[in-house]
């Protein structure tokens, strides 16, 4: 008798996880309507030289996604191009063009584009101009269909690269499309010069690994830069590496003045949690700065069943207001910097392919603090005595929802 009652006390858990989730997700759509989105501050800073590169912050849509365009007019041999979501809208169609043009005048176009995160672009403008200068890889939507059982064949590629000619490189959290030109706060990195050819070979790599026998090989082209100042670092499930993870455990654990986190979704593993609630007691200002409303409620609802651990703790949360914040990025110590593509969540760090650049340079640490305190002006501090004050039925909804942050 045992085993039904506990077969029904699953699927009536399930049920309910269902329910709730369904009831969230409704309860969001309903408020976003009505939520202000106004216009937010944000900075344009310099351009820094780390050794023999040039290295250039953006964190405004429309002036990262000019600068890539110009880019890509100006190719003249390779254009490498990956990102998660790519928009039919009036900026993915400028990408599009572009993109197109720079294959019919002679460059050497490769572009790859997540196939579940484009489910709901409509196919047409999936379809590129005929070109043997021109190639397209679609990450498969249903790959994991093949290896139900290898977990690895779930992750999505979740990296954005552009780079030209080995010589001009852009990672960062933008996707494309309209909204995010204006409407969301994200963080992309521009990188000229010798470093630019590390983010080129994670590319390749991927691209040579998944291309299949209608695609081309890539041919590695350039020569590596050891410049230990800019450090490229790379998820990849297929071969179980996930050095991301590592270096902001170490960076955390190194600590001993400040560690500024900018994140859309806070659902750290308990080593990553461990790390940020040991800093603070010893001193170290920790914050945290993320959406107060997200894109992706369910992540918002888990991430709160972190808040009282980090209060009690000392450490500060940053609500972002009217608008999303999308950055991945963290500044520690005026001394340690990363921006790139993977989330603080288990998905990006161990799960899908991700993409960070990691600096070692003073002057990028000051613009990436300026940046964050900058941001911090348009936050209010989440209080412990506030939280504490929240309604049963939130708790209640925290408490039902914790058997899904395995999977988030």
């Amino acid at each position: 008798m045992i085993y039904p009652l506990l077969l029904w006390s699953a699927l009536a858990l399930l049920a309910a996880l269902l329910l709730l989730t369904g009831t969230i997700v409704v309860v969001d759509a309903r408020r976003r309507r009505s939520r202000p989105r106004g216009p937010f501050p944000y900075v344009y800073p310099a351009p820094l030289k780390i050794g023999d590169s040039e290295v250039q912050l953006y964190t405004y849509g429309e002036d990262l996604y000019g600068a890539m365009l110009q880019a890509i007019k100006q190719a003249r041999k390779r254009i490498v191009f990956e990102t998660f979501i790519w928009k039919g809208d009036t900026i993915g169609q400028r990408f599009k063009q572009e993109l197109q043009n720079a294959a019919a005048r002679g460059v050497d176009v490769y572009i790859i584009f997540d196939g579940f995160a484009n489910l709901v672009v409509p196919r047409r403008f999936k379809r590129f101009a005929p070109s043997p200068n021109l190639h397209v890889l679609r990450y498969p939507l249903l790959g994991w269909l093949w290896h139900p059982l290898h977990l690895r064949s779930y992750a999505r590629d979740h990296r954005k690269i552009l780079v030209v000619d080995g010589q001009i490189a852009f990672v960062g959290g933008y996707n494309i499309g309209t909204r995010y030109a204006t409407e969301w706060r994200d963080t992309h990195v521009r990188i000229t010069g010798p470093a630019a050819w590390e983010v080129e070979n994670v590319f390749i790599d991927f691209w040579n690994m998944h291309r299949g026998r209608h695609l081309p090989e890539l041919a590695d082209l350039g020569t590596r830069d050891w410049d230990p100042r800019i450090v490229i670092n790379r998820n990849d499930p297929q071969l179980m590496i996930f050095p991301i993870r590592a270096t902001y455990l170490e960076a955390i654990d190194r600590a001993q003045h400040h560690i500024y986190l900018t994140h859309a979704y806070f659902i750290p593993d308990r080593t990553i949690l461990r790390g940020l609630l040991n800093a603070a007691p010893r001193g170290v200002d920790v914050c945290i700065l993320i959406p107060e409303s997200s894109n992706h409620p369910l992540a918002d609802w888990l991430a709160r069943g972190y808040y009282r651990q980090c209060l009690e703790s000392g450490v500060r949360l940053l609500l972002y207001q009217n608008a999303m914040v999308h950055a991945k990025t963290a500044t520690i110590d005026g001394v340690w910097s990363t921006v790139g593509t993977a989330n603080l969540d288990r998905l990006s760090l161990v799960g899908n392919f991700e993409v960070n650049v990691e600096f070692y340079d003073e002057l990028l640490a000051k613009q990436m603090e300026a940046i964050f305190l900058n941001d911090a002006s348009n936050t209010r501090e989440l209080t412990l005595e506030e939280w504490q004050r929240r309604p049963l039925r939130e708790r209640f909804a925290e408490t039902m929802l914790l058997p899904l942050r395995p999977l988030l």
